[in-house]
């Protein structure tokens, strides 16, 4: 995933001005329209006519909305850091985040959830911070990257707050508690090997990153991605693959389910699950994780999903039915 082009959103086409008619019409249907704006524009529209709105799924993010109008100088998509406390200055507060309102009664009570939204809007501004090298596990790799975008400007790091955001409210309805690595609350980061611990001091039943990839153009859909089987350094995977794979399982038959996206054409072999041994956030981790990538951000079909609330919505359910699946049993 390399985040090439700039954030920005396109000019939108000047409308006509409007006759009496049509704003006596407004006006009439403007009460009967308010449901369906308030749900429509939850958190972040998406898209390039969506970009000013509030943030991504969930209550708006300042850092978020804010970055996204920025325009980003790095590329990338990995990153990892040192398991030791962030530089001063790199988060407005300290551990995961955990807005959102307390869990309700359900099915997952007692079960912890964390969300992991791939990188972070102003990634971008903190380049050398985040092309820092950490160790996970394997060899050394960077901190972070900024993520992709679409070729209209909409970045990947906002893709995944919307989601993760839609995602949580679903988690909770079910009982989970739902811990976030970062909300938007933070200037840069974290690092990915911070991102494995923050799920493995929750002691998280499940922890699933979200991400959109950065590909050619005509590779298309969806794939999850599965922790290899890896013992060398501070990464031992070792007791956390099979779990893992059930949980990736579950939640590739639900996404599809839910949002109708085939598994992807260019990663996996048809079967929406690819494994690998090159990622800190799988590797240092202790508990059941994995990554979805819910589409190609390059593609122009793939982006008109990505940038619908709509989809993501539908993304979100997918994802959350796959885990609820997992941890029930």
């Amino acid at each position: 995933m390399s985040y090439v082009g700039p954030d920005f959103d396109p000019p939108q086409p000047r409308r006509p001005r409007r006759g009496p008619m049509t704003v006596t019409l407004a006006a009439l249907v403007t009460g009967a329209l308010v449901g369906w704006l308030v749900w429509q524009a939850v958190d972040d529209p998406g898209g390039p006519a969506g970009a000013a709105s509030s943030s991504s799924a969930s209550p708006t993010s300042p850092s978020s909305g804010a970055a996204a109008s920025r325009t980003p100088s790095a590329s990338g998509t990995g990153g990892e850091r040192r398991r030791s406390p962030s530089p001063s200055g790199a988060s407005t507060r300290s551990g995961p985040s955990t807005a959102g309102g307390p869990a309700a009664s359900g099915p997952l009570k007692g079960k912890v959830v964390v969300v992991d939204p791939g990188h972070n809007p102003g990634n971008f501004e903190h380049t050398a911070e985040i092309n820092r090298k950490v160790d996970i596990g394997t060899n050394s790799k960077e901190c972070d990257t900024t993520g992709t975008s679409t070729n209209a400007g909409y970045a990947e790091a906002r893709f995944t707050l919307d989601v993760a955001r839609r995602l949580r409210a679903l988690l909770q309805q079910e009982g989970a508690t739902v811990k976030f690595t970062q909300d938007g609350d933070r200037s840069w980061g974290p690092c990915v090997d911070e991102r494995a611990r923050i799920g493995n001091d929750a002691h998280a039943d499940a922890v699933v990153s979200i991400h959109a990839d950065g590909s050619a153009a005509g590779n298309r859909g969806f794939h999850v991605i599965l922790p290899a089987s890896v013992h060398s350094g501070d990464a031992d995977t070792r007791p956390i693959v099979a779990p893992s794979r059930d949980l990736g399982e579950r939640i590739a038959g639900n996404f599809v389910h839910a949002t109708g996206s085939a598994p992807s054409n260019y990663i996996g072999g048809g079967t929406g699950l690819d494994v690998r041994s090159d990622l800190g956030g799988l590797n240092l981790s202790t508990v059941p994780k994995v990554f979805i990538e819910c589409g190609n951000m390059r593609d122009s079909k793939d982006a008109a999903l990505l940038t619908s609330g709509a989809w993501r919505e539908k993304a979100a359910r997918g994802i959350s039915e796959g885990i609820v699946s997992f941890l029930r049993g």
